[in-house]
């Protein structure tokens, strides 16, 4: 059965055209063209977008949850429901995300993981996992649970990833002892090495960059900036996103953790296809406000949602987002008055690119995967399609 969307306002990655229609076939694209140039056939299901937007679908490389889950929980039913819950808002694709944890609580977390793949039919797609901790600065460590923060030694690695091939992004702190070392194992599988919960300073960051660290998790959450060591300044991990011009940044684009001046410095000086934008949510993401768990339900940390995202409870640091993709891409548009068309870039080409899926994700092109959002000028998601199946909306 072939799905074809017609009437939409169609979303590329450098431009927006109208009168076009897409024929997607065996979860592919397979035509993008005039509405008289498509004619329908027996079986297939014809999409009307009303005139709204159509953009390739959201790819979300760095979340812990939501709609009620954690990724910690160790249970396939988070897994889903965490992915349905995204699927409602335009996610298409995501990378579930771990918290500091003991590594029996990872070992459990990688089975759980090739569970919920086989079972996953009704949300965003999982693409691999992403690893956040437990090698992290103290000083730096935000919401994450200080007494699992160790340095990386070969021996607990070496364990970790012998038992799962599912890990493609390992976030961790540079400057901690062993940690170059670490990141060289860690590119030589493949697997992305990103600055993230980090004290380094510039001088830090240059060899971690060429052993590999080419992506900072949420620019400005959990890292350094310029500081002063016996009277003299350095410029830290934030500075050194922006010296050096290969690195890449996500930012959490929720208009809480940044505020508008601060999206409008990343887009002015990093662009749209530098930078990713995330949610960094956790459970809380879709849920009402009070209170919450951020992390496994017997082992996580409580912590309060209000003011549209989460806190600790004493309200010293944030404890992760609760927006959720279609929210980041509103205020990037509608707060930070980025152009929805870079807006979305930042949502779906750039971050297939940091996790080399852009040949298949990411944009809407012949060939490429039949994965497609649909929304309004306010960003209100009314389909969400998955390789040509529609996983939300009528």
């Amino acid at each position: 059965m072939r799905t074809i969307i017609k009437n939409g306002k169609i979303i590329f990655p450098d431009r927006i055209e109208e009168n076009l229609s897409i024929v997607c076939e065996n979860g592919k694209i397979v035509s993008i063209a005039t509405p008289n140039e498509i004619i329908p056939q027996d079986g297939d299901r014809v999409i009307d977008a009303q005139n709204r937007y159509v953009s390739s679908g959201f790819i979300y490389i760095h979340t812990h949850g939501g709609g009620g889950h954690d990724f910690m929980d160790g249970t396939v039913e988070a897994y889903l429901g965490a992915a349905e819950t995204h699927a409602r808002h335009g996610t298409t694709a995501l990378l579930p995300t771990t918290l500091t944890s003991t590594t029996e609580e990872l070992m459990k977390t990688f089975d759980t993981y090739k569970k919920a793949v086989k079972q996953n039919t009704k949300g965003a797609k999982f693409l691999g996992l992403h690893l956040e901790g437990p090698y992290f600065a103290y000083n730096q460590r935000g919401a994450q649970d200080p007494k699992y923060l160790r340095n990386p030694e070969p021996e607990e690695y070496n364990q970790i990833l012998a038992s799962s091939d599912d890990i493609v992004r390992w976030s961790l702190a540079p400057e901690l002892p062993g940690a170059l070392e670490f990141g060289k194992v860690l590119t030589a599988r493949n697997i992305l090495p990103a600055i993230a919960h980090t004290d380094a300073i510039y001088e830090e960051v240059v060899p971690a960059f060429e052993a590999g660290f080419t992506l900072a998790t949420h620019l400005y959450s959990g890292m350094s900036t310029i500081t002063r060591r016996n009277a003299y300044r350095y410029a830290g991990v934030v500075e050194a996103a922006y010296l050096i011009d290969g690195m890449d940044v996500e930012i959490i684009a929720d208009g809480v953790h940044l505020p508008k001046s601060l999206l409008q410095f990343v887009y002015k000086f990093k662009g749209p296809d530098k930078t990713a934008l995330c949610t960094d949510s956790m459970r809380g993401a879709g849920m009402p406000d009070g209170e919450s768990i951020l992390g496994s339900l017997d082992k996580g940390q409580k912590v309060i949602i209000e003011d549209g995202v989460a806190k600790l409870p004493d309200r010293t640091a944030f404890a992760g987002s609760v927006a959720t993709t279609d929210r980041l891409v509103r205020t990037m548009v509608k707060i930070a008055e980025v152009p929805l068309v870079e807006a979305v870039r930042m949502m779906t080409l750039t971050p297939a690119r940091m996790m080399k899926i852009e040949q298949q994700k990411g944009s809407i092109q012949i060939g490429k995967d039949a994965d497609f959002v649909i929304f309004d000028d306010n960003i209100n998601v009314s389909h969400t399609i998955l390789e040509g199946n529609v996983i939300y909306g009528n």
